[in-house]
């Protein structure tokens, strides 16, 4: 009997013991399915916005520049003022403040902002020192406002503007679109939303510094025909340092 009774508790223990490994086992691939769930989770959402980007662009596939957005008539007209700076670098690094809702011109850091890409959000942009060193260079910026920013629809428009104007091997495209914050400096005037900015040395071929001027256009909306007009109209030939990429 004492024999049957120690055999009875082991098969218990044996039993239970059992038990045990295969709560364990089933518990240990719980948490390596949600491992691998959480895994897929993070690589789609990092595979998403670049397919959702793609396909939101496809709306603007078979369209022109100037097809994008409003009709140029929702901005105002081009305004300039005498400019000033060219040449005059600061270390990188160097705060820059400047009287201008955007600049177009004046004292900048010595590192500009390669012509590879064309469209920034508020947390990748180039610092404003760098960016009125590409004006210096002949690039067209448009700056945008935290009301586009804010816009899915608009920011696929700028999406589809960058589009129309990618590479580095044409010098007629250099161009940014990049965010102006609050923190930047004063609004733009009330109202608009868009600015298209240019530093002019006042005409292709003309050689007298004192006829440098910054260039301004605001608008209400984004129009890709008021920019195209405005790149023609200042195209990059017609900057400080025109062949600096």
């Amino acid at each position: 009997m004492a024999k049957q009774a120690k055999t009875d508790r082991q098969a218990v223990i044996d039993s239970i013991r059992s038990q045990q490994s295969k709560s364990e086992n089933r518990r240990g691939m719980a948490i390596v399915g949600v491992c691998v769930l959480v895994a897929v989770l993070i690589i789609g959402a990092a595979a998403f916005k670049p397919i959702k980007d793609w396909y939101d662009l496809r709306a603007y596939a078979s369209d022109s520049l100037s097809d994008i957005g409003a009709k140029a008539s929702v901005c105002q007209d081009v305004t300039t003022k005498p400019a000033d700076g060219n040449q005059d670098h600061v270390d990188v690094g160097t705060p820059m403040t400047y009287d201008d809702a955007p600049p177009a011109f004046g004292q900048h850091w010595n590192m500009w902002d390669s012509m590879d890409r064309k469209l920034y959000k508020e947390s990748d942009r180039p610092e404003l020192g760098e960016l009125v060193h590409n004006l210096e260079h002949g690039f067209t910026i448009l700056w945008y406002d935290e009301t586009i920013a804010a816009s899915g629809d608009k920011m696929d428009m700028l999406r589809g503007i960058a589009s129309k104007l990618q590479g580095t091997e044409d010098l007629r495209d250099k161009f940014k679109a990049v965010p102006w914050t609050s923190e930047d400096g004063k609004a733009f005037p009330k109202g608009q939303h868009i600015a298209f900015t240019h530093w002019s040395i006042g005409g292709v071929g003309e050689t007298d510094p004192a006829k440098q001027v910054g260039v301004w256009q605001y608008c209400s909306d984004i129009s890709g025909a008021a920019l195209d007009t405005f790149m023609k109209d200042y195209p990059y030939m017609d900057s400080p340092e025109p062949d600096a990429v």
